[in-house]
């Protein structure tokens, strides 16, 4: 239940507490008193998109807030404690503040959190029902989920939404899947062509680098082969050559280290000067007499270097791009040959969605038809109480050739408001003041199992008067039996059975316009039904007649 609300330079609005008790609550003024801004004020604490524009003029923020008792809502409870946020006893407290630069912020419990979870939780706390919603009962969309919120259907309903959803991905999936194979498909012989010449060259990671430089080697035999014998005979193998010189100057650096044992590290390392030479000599003369001229070697290696210098022209620029090249071909192929067990297999899953889709589907059918008869016979019953004796009321369920993501048929609702007319849809029978009390008595059976406690009516009564004034706020008083209702109202019947009675105004302070609430008690309520009556509220007719529909004297 909406214990209070706090309003602070928001349009007309300075600053105002409204506080609201069980039952129903009304809210009366004069026209352009600001008392619609009240409502936008809740609106915008239960979710509705913050605008600058709506801050009052001079001030630098508009700030909303909501306290409600949860007592009779322990869930709500616990999903604060779920989301992280402090408890306050029972209660709850939503705050939204609106800057005039355009920043907003929220808070839940004097922690901050998004307009999104501020949202939510008002949400479950509050029904709004703004003054031209009832048109939203034209739209085919909102009379199948009042049909649903009826029938208790909302979980089967989300449930066939997610099968829709899930046969609709797999559709896609096979579509896209589909045009990928033909793709492949158009090109298939191209790529084997592809495939094969690269796979008939079998070409290996870094062979071209190999056969570059053995070609080099062949090309060069006859210099490698004169000029490794040519340093092989200088190091080792000639008379005189370096290993002879470095033999004797080592032989007698080894005499001359026993008179001057100083002269010992430099013996020693002229010993491994001397292995090192020797080893050099000795390995080029083998290197010489192992070069060899092979022009036939040397013209296939030419050969070779010249298919894989095409490879990489076409599908290079490296051989290791060739290679990714092959791969992918391979795969590409592997993926047309596999694709159409892929296909098979989505095939197999679309017949299983479809049909849990349709599984769903009936059992909302039967749920929908099912509770279309009783809502029909509800809205009948409560119709002749809002004036339209004789009325006859409808839900015709059309069924569609196949489920789609709302289900498998169009729920339209039908009524003959006068007498001796046929059933007709709503759209083309009914004037705005009528779809008005036809949404009250929808609301009025609706509420009896919604868990939602506060029901905000927004001038609902807008266009009547007489004995059906007097219907819809019997009707209004039955609801608030079992709800909290708040209730702006231009009807001094509706505003004589409030449980609480709030007056707004609107005057002029410092030369700027402000609206204000105040509650009315005794005198001034009579007063203010007496002004609502149409009358001077300073008659005496006026005031007596007041006080009739308030019950006093």
């Amino acid at each position: 239940m909406l214990l209070e609300l706090r309003i602070r330079d928001f349009a007309v609005i300075r600053d105002l507490s409204m506080e609201l008790g069980p039952g129903l609550n009304v809210l009366s003024g004069e026209t352009g008193a600001g008392k619609s801004i009240l409502i936008g004020a809740l609106s915008l604490l239960l979710g509705e998109r913050a605008l600058s524009e709506t801050v009052r003029a001079g001030a630098d923020r508009a700030i909303i807030e909501g306290v409600f008792e949860l007592a009779a809502h322990p869930e709500l409870l616990t999903r604060l404690e779920e989301f992280g946020f402090p408890r306050e006893g029972e209660l709850l407290i939503l705050r939204r503040e609106v800057h005039a630069e355009g920043r907003n912020r929220a808070w839940i419990n004097g922690s901050p959190a998004t307009a999104a979870a501020v949202g939510a939780f008002g949400r479950a706390l509050v029904d709004m029902h703004g003054q031209h919603e009832h048109q939203t009962l034209l739209h085919p969309e909102e009379q199948r989920a009042i049909l649903d919120r009826f029938a208790e259907a909302g979980e089967l309903a989300a449930e066939v939404a997610d099968r829709h959803g899930i046969l609709v991905a797999l559709q896609e999936e096979r579509a896209q899947r589909a045009e990928r194979h033909r793709e492949l498909e158009s090109r298939a012989d191209f790529l084997r062509f592809q495939l094969s010449e690269i796979s008939e060259a079998t070409p290996r990671q870094g062979e071209d680098e190999e056969a570059e430089r053995e070609l080099s080697r062949l090309d060069h035999a006859e210099e490698l082969a004169t000029k490794a014998t040519q340093a092989h005979g200088l190091l080792y193998g000639d008379e005189g050559s370096a290993s002879e010189q470095v033999a004797a100057a080592r032989a007698l650096l080894r005499r001359l280290a026993e008179v001057d044992p100083s002269l010992a590290g430099l013996a020693s390392e002229l010993d491994g000067a001397y292995h090192q030479i020797t080893e050099a000599g000795r390995t080029l003369g083998s290197y010489a007499s192992g070069v060899e001229v092979d022009p036939r070697r040397a013209e296939g290696l030419r050969s070779r270097l010249h298919a894989l210098s095409r490879l990489k022209r076409k599908y290079g620029p490296d051989l290791t791009d060739v290679l990714e090249t092959r791969d992918r071909f391979r795969r590409e192929l592997d993926e047309l040959d596999g694709g159409t067990l892929s296909l098979d297999e989505l095939e197999r899953r679309i017949h299983v969605a479809r049909q849990e889709l349709t599984d769903a589907a009936d059992r909302l059918s039967e749920k929908r038809r099912t509770s279309a008869r009783a809502l029909a016979r509800e809205v009948e019953g409560v119709l002749p109480a809002l004036g339209f004796e004789g009325a006859v009321m409808e839900v015709a369920i059309e069924a569609l050739e196949e489920p789609g993501r709302h289900g498998a048929e169009r729920v339209t609702f039908l009524a003959s408001l006068n007498p001796g007319f046929p059933p007709r849809p709503l759209s083309r029978i009914a004037s705005g003041g009528e779809l008005s009390r036809v949404m009250l008595a929808l609301k009025s059976i609706l509420s009896r199992a919604d868990r939602v406690p506060t029901l905000v009516f927004d001038e609902i009564d807008a266009g009547i008067g007489g004995q059906v004034a007097n219907a819809v706020a019997a009707k209004l008083g039955e609801v608030a039996r079992t709800h909290q209702v708040l209730v702006i109202t231009h009807l001094a019947q509706v505003a004589s059975l409030g449980a609480r009675h709030l007056r707004v105004v609107k005057a002029t302070r410092d030369g700027v316009a402000a609206a204000d609430v105040s509650p009315l008690s005794g005198e001034e309520r009579v007063r203010e039904i007496a002004r609502m009556l149409g009358g001077d509220p300073e008659s005496s007719a006026s005031r007596e007649h007041a006080k009739e529909l308030l019950g006093v004297r």
